[in-house]
C-alpha cells in the first residue's frame, strides 16, 4: 500500500466560446422559398426577411405590411379584366 497522495487532477479550462455567438440573437431560417410567379408577391415574401434583423417587437411592423401588401394583391386579380362575358342566350323580347 502507498502512503503517497494522488495529485489531484488539473482542472480543465471551460472552451472559450466564440464572443460574437449568441444564441439569443436574431438569425435567419435558411428556409428556401419558391418564386410565386407574382413579382407583387415575391416581392411582398422577400419583405418577411427584414425580421432577421430586428428584435422581436419589431417583427410586428413587418408582418402587418406584408399582411396589407398580400391582400392588395389578393383584390387586385379580382379587379384586372378578365376575358369577356359569353353573349347571352336570354331573349329580353319575350
Amino acid at each position: 500500500m502507498s502512503d503517497s497522495v494522488p495529485e489531484p487532477l488539473a482542472q480543465e479550462e471551460p472552451a472559450e466560446v466564440e464572443a460574437s455567438y449568441d444564441p439569443a440573437a436574431p438569425a435567419p431560417l435558411n428556409v428556401d422559398r419558391a418564386p410565386s410567379g407574382d413579382a407583387d408577391v415575391d416581392a411582398q415574401l422577400g419583405r418577411l426577411a427584414d425580421t432577421v434583423h430586428l428584435a422581436t417587437d419589431g417583427h410586428v411592423e413587418v408582418y402587418e405590411d406584408v399582411h396589407r401588401g398580400l391582400r392588395d394583391a389578393l383584390t387586385a386579380l379580382d379587379a384586372r379584366p378578365g376575358p369577356p362575358a359569353p353573349p347571352s342566350t336570354y331573349d329580353r323580347r319575350s
